[in-house]
């Protein structure tokens, strides 16, 4: 069976659609609510899929995992399409605790199994005590772009956001993978210097895991306005978009913004269900 907190109910119920698994609602004691007529035994798999994009939704995650104990199933399965905290994987500053690692054993102590969404750092998988596995959504991003881009240039903010990049481009078929450089100037400036390859009068398409702000991907489109580019997309698995990052990305001049549903935001056009699926 599965089950769902508020933050991803769209792709839960694609998931249960695809399993043909019952979806439904873990009462606080443990009882079901469920569709009539579905069939549901006592000591079956339980399902959990939650986004954790803030406390709240992290307690409503360790709330349905007791509830899900209750029943004393035979696994109890988490899954994260966005895991909160992911970036705070080490001390960034003295004192500064260690938040993804925190938040990973607290997840660990009432399931069997976790699966994320392309997590930040891969590293973060190690901070759970109960076996952990990314799941790779960014080659469906490939299938929203234009199948006619000129001479492609698939871009990542910077060299950590390659490999995601690369397998965007894979999956698109065709085209050249490349990465801005940051320079670190002091703890709040960060400048941009565009990558070796010529992107004058070639499609761009700018990949990164997650946009937050909207500020890399604004100067990122900046920098290569400058250099000619012809047009730009922006694609990311994990849409936070803060405030008015939507708006701040579309006014910078991109063509349009493409992400997985793993967030429920109005760019969310891409089902990461099918990679969920296949993980389970």
């Amino acid at each position: 069976m599965i089950t769902c907190g508020t933050t991803a109910q769209s792709v839960t119920a694609e998931v249960a659609r695809a399993l043909e698994e019952p979806l439904v609602n873990i009462r606080a004691d443990g009882s079901i609510d469920a569709k009539e007529g579905s069939t549901i035994s006592a000591d079956e798999r339980i399902v959990i899929i939650v986004s954790t994009t803030s406390d709240r939704a992290h307690l409503e995650l360790l709330e349905l995992q007791e509830r899900a104990m209750k029943r004393d199933p035979e696994e109890v399965i988490t899954v994260l399409p966005y895991m909160g905290y992911a970036r705070q994987d080490k001390v960034f500053e003295p004192g500064e605790p260690i938040s993804s690692r925190a938040i990973a054993k607290a997840i660990s102590a009432s399931t069997d199994r976790v699966f994320t969404v392309n997590p930040h750092k891969e590293h973060v998988l190690d901070f759970f005590e109960v076996p952990a596995e990314s799941v790779d959504a960014a080659p469906r991003l490939a299938g929203a772009l234009p199948t006619d881009l000129t001479r492609p240039i698939f871009l990542s903010p910077d060299e950590g956001a390659t490999r995601i990049t690369r397998s965007v481009r894979d999956a698109y078929g065709s085209g050249t993978v490349d990465n801005f450089v940051k320079y670190r100037k002091s703890a709040t400036d960060v400048q941009m210097t565009s990558g070796e390859v010529d992107v004058s009068g070639r499609d761009i398409v700018l990949v990164d895991d997650m946009i937050s702000t909207g500020g890399t991907m604004k100067e990122a489109v900046s920098i290569l306005d400058d250099q000619n580019a012809k047009r730009i997309f922006v694609t990311c698995v994990h849409p936070v978009l803060a405030d008015k990052a939507v708006s701040k990305v579309y006014q910078a001049g991109v063509e349009d913004i493409y992400a997985t549903d793993t967030i429920d935001r109005s760019v969310s056009r891409i089902s990461s269900a099918p990679v969920i699926t296949e993980v389970l």
